[in-house]
């Protein structure tokens, strides 16, 4: 969860100087239930590639906003380091788990939606607090779900797969004691 302070400067006469004070404090959490909520009122993916107008963005913020009574006018007010604060979060990863990419890896063209995700989560026996984790990190569990199950094994070079030949050959040569 991101919680960001939004502040005003205000001018107090009796010292004569600017005193930051703090207007409201905003708990934001981008979650497959934020994702589910406002794909519910979009009717669109909120994910991918299409381009989103400001008040969808704006709207997903309300969405992602934890903090009860939240209007637009508060979200319209925050700053731009506030907001930047907000995309830094959203794009984090929210786990220590990595994945080696291949290089030919293409998506596979399925559009993903709230509904997708959470039939991953019951495929997978996922409990269902985890659609309030950051979504980063829901994909990330889902994804090692989906590598276990798979029993995917990474394919070899082949220069891999013949050093590996090689060694098994080698291995076999001084179990048996022959020369080849």
């Amino acid at each position: 969860m991101l919680t960001i302070e939004t502040k005003t400067t205000l001018w107090d006469e009796e010292t004569e100087t600017f005193v930051e004070q703090i207007v409201s404090t905003l708990d934001f959490e981008h979650s497959l239930a934020s994702l589910s909520k406002w794909e519910g009122k979009w009717e669109r993916p909120f994910l991918g590639k299409e381009e989103k107008t400001a008040e969808q963005v704006y709207d997903y913020l309300i969405t992602m906003c934890q903090t009860p009574g939240v209007t637009r006018e508060e979200i319209l007010g925050l700053s731009e380091e506030n907001f930047k604060q907000i995309n830094d979060y959203m794009e984090s990863q929210q786990t220590a788990t990595t994945f080696v990419e291949q290089q030919n890896r293409r998506g596979s063209g399925v559009r993903v939606t709230a509904e997708l995700i959470y039939y991953w989560m019951v495929a997978f026996r996922i409990p269902w607090e985890a659609q309030h984790w950051h979504i980063n990190k829901l994909f990330a569990l889902i994804r090692v779900c989906n590598d276990k199950q798979d029993g995917k094994k990474q394919k070899m070079s082949r220069h891999a797969l013949a050093q590996r030949n090689k060694d098994l050959n080698e291995q076999r040569r001084k179990q048996y004691g022959t020369s080849g």
